[in-house]
């Protein structure tokens, strides 16, 4: 298909219990416990963590009463891992030379946020990045209900689209020791490719453990941060992406709602037959409510800014109030993408 996919391209993604992707779920936890009580809570919340050791660090303003650690510690343990973490903690409120824009519904930062979707799958996403998410999380579904015993929660996978047709499969798994690479290439392929991306595909390369080991995951291997895997969650690097990140941040941040929104807008004007695939872009002043910039076009390069702009009010507080962000609904976004997931109010489809 022509338009903004190439002809081939790779996508990646991670599985939950990936470094990055522990802080973001970390943080995404925090911002709901916060929302939980207080759903007019201001909360930018980064974590990081890297052998044995997170940290807490961010501007959270809220009448909730949140342990912070607790939250954190909750998490990790139902991610998989049972190691024990030292947490530190260091949040302030937020700035009120910020607070002064927000309060009167002004963005929250400036910034840039682009928004795609695609006919050519049910999720309208790109086939490569369906793909990795299903593989990463097929991984995680074998190792929790203990179908693949020695699975362990790291993990990445990856898939290059040449066309229709898969060219590439890699899928890296931390595995427990004493298991030959035989086995895990055998299992990964007959009990994870197989099934996710069908057997029609098996004439793909596939590509298991590269490395031939990976036994050390998570925060004993590598260092993990929030904010770090920006691609995985949105598409797959094949789309742009502005500056900012999605997790740990309440919807006055325009990273997050604004790219929903953008998301929100493209994906019905391809329902609504204007687009097979459509990229939306939008962009902000840091305390101005107004959008300095709202721009859409589809895969023939007509203009849709204006049926956008129509259609779609961009401003930080419709766009709160039209998707339903003010409520604790942000830790499931923050493994296997944001975007193409039932149930969330930016995949809402109507007519127009």
């Amino acid at each position: 298909m022509q338009g903004f996919i190439p002809p081939i391209y790779t996508a990646e993604s991670v599985t939950a219990g990936h470094p990055d992707k522990v802080c973001d779920q970390i943080s995404d936890a925090i911002l709901d416990a916060c929302l939980e009580q207080d759903p007019f809570s201001r909360v930018a919340v980064e974590v990081m963590g890297s052998h044995g050791l997170l940290v807490v660090v961010g501007e959270v303003t809220t009448k909730a009463q949140v342990d912070y650690k607790s939250v954190a510690r909750e998490v990790y343990r139902e991610i998989g891992y049972e190691d024990e973490l030292e947490v530190l903690f260091r949040v302030a409120q937020q700035s009120p030379d910020i607070a002064q824009g927000v309060d009167t519904g002004g963005a929250g930062d400036q910034g840039i946020m682009y928004g795609f979707a695609t006919d050519e799958t049910p999720e309208f996403l790109p086939q490569g990045v369906v793909l990795a998410h299903k593989l990463a999380q097929e991984l995680e579904r074998k190792r929790k209900s203990r179908e693949i015993p020695w699975l362990c929660p790291d993990g990445k996978t990856q898939v290059t689209i040449q066309g229709e047709n898969v060219k590439t499969v890699l899928l890296s798994c931390q595995h427990k020791d004493g298991i030959g690479q035989e086995e895990i290439r055998k299992t990964l392929i007959d009990s994870v490719v197989a099934p996710v991306v069908g057997r029609d595909s098996l004439t793909a390369e596939v590509l298991t453990n590269p490395t031939g080991m990976f036994v050390q995951g998570g925060f004993q291997a590598d260092s993990g941060l929030t904010g770090r895997k920006i691609m995985v969650d949105t598409y797959g690097g094949i789309l742009p992406h502005g500056g900012g990140c999605f997790s740990g941040k309440d919807a006055t941040k325009v990273d997050r709602s604004a790219a929903y929104m953008c998301r929100f807008a493209a994906k019905n004007l391809v329902v609504n037959g204007y687009a097979k695939q459509c990229l939306v872009s939008v962009a902000y002043a840091i305390g101005r409510a107004e959008p300095l910039m709202v721009a859409a076009a589809n895969e023939r390069g007509e203009d849709l800014s204006g049926l956008v702009r129509e259609k779609f009010d961009f401003k930080p507080s419709a766009i709160i109030e039209r998707l339903g962000l003010r409520k604790p609904i942000f830790r499931q976004t923050a493994a296997y993408g944001h975007f193409g997931r039932p149930n969330l109010p930016w995949e809402e489809l109507i007519s127009f």
